[in-house]
């Protein structure tokens, strides 16, 4: 196993997304579920993304976009330019998530269920998502649906 399950405190940290497309909204949509503080830059932003309580930039990344970042998800969908920005992150002790490449992360996004208080993900080390996935939605099921009790 490479990583290690932990809950990261986000309120007050600078979370910066660097990308607009697919992937990029998929990642803001779940981050939007547990903060309305990110920032994008992209030199396109999707549509999703700027339809979510966060701020937007469209242009393209700069180094000093990484000043006082605390969180950082790469999801340009160019590898090379994904691989310099993590290079520039790490430099700078910055936790990086390159979506799409795990060999590369600090720290991955698990399959997330939230229910009020309640928050259960599921992760695989990045080996099989959609395992992970119908992990989360079976636990989902017993919760919302069966007979089993949360409070």
């Amino acid at each position: 196993m490479d990583f290690l399950p932990i809950n990261i405190r986000i309120s007050g940290a600078r979370i910066l997304i660097v990308g607009g497309g697919r992937v990029a909204t998929h990642k803001a949509s779940i981050l939007s579920r547990f903060t309305d503080r990110a920032t994008v830059i992209a030199p396109e932003v999707s549509d999703g993304i700027k339809s979510l309580p966060f701020q937007w930039v469209e242009r393209n990344f700069a180094e000093t976009d990484l000043e006082g970042v605390t969180l950082l998800f790469v999801c340009t969908g160019n590898h090379s330019l994904n691989h310099e920005i993590h290079q520039l992150a790490r430099e700078r002790g910055i936790l990086t998530s390159v979506c799409d490449s795990p060999a590369e992360c600090d720290f991955t996004s698990p399959a997330i269920y939230r229910n009020g208080d309640l928050t259960i993900s599921v992760a695989s080390d990045s080996k099989d998502v959609k395992r992970s996935i119908r992990v989360r939605d079976s636990i989902k099921e017993l919760i919302e649906h069966d007979s089993l009790q949360i409070d």
